[in-house]
């Protein structure tokens, strides 16, 4: 009996199966934007970078905001893939630790910001006036007119 015409075919079957189990568990780590932000909760946000996750499947830009009263709030504002990020012109040199930035957004669904205040990133105005769309498409988010790949009405 010839094993190599059974084992070839279970090998290239084990892999099939272990490459479908994989990309089932990736795309279930992938959230839509209404199940975590508030698409009615527009946010205008003005601070300093503290730190820049470019990590998958979102970016995390940290920031130290001012409030009204004098008070700083940190809040952690998602952006697209860093892939996406990269296309758009935003990459690690752009958003140093330090540099202050107009994050506008959609505030997470927990208003209490506990732990931390979170908001899906829609555009990011940098000092010297660029407005670069730091969003991802096809999530959910609402048409504002800040993702370029959307359709006009």
């Amino acid at each position: 009996m010839n094993f190599n015409r059974f084992i070839i075919p279970t090998l290239i079957s084990a892999g099939l199966l272990a490459a479908a189990t994989i990309g089932v568990t990736q795309a279930s780590a992938h959230h839509a934007f209404a199940a975590e932000f508030d698409g009615s909760a527009p946010k205008l946000l003005r601070g300093k970078v503290t730190k820049v996750e470019w990590i998958n499947p979102h970016a995390w830009v940290h920031m130290n905001v001012v409030n009204a009263d004098g008070t700083t709030t940190e809040w952690m504002v998602e952006g697209g893939t860093p892939n996406t990020l990269l296309r758009a012109g935003i990459d690690r040199n752009s958003l140093k630790s330090g540099t202050e930035i107009v994050v506008r957004g959609y505030q997470s669904k927990d208003k209490a910001c506990t732990p931390i205040c979170k908001a899906n990133g829609r555009d990011v105005t940098f000092p010297d006036g660029r407005k670069l769309f730091m969003g991802s498409s096809g999530t959910g988010a609402p048409k504002d007119g800040a993702d370029p790949g959307e359709m006009p009405k």
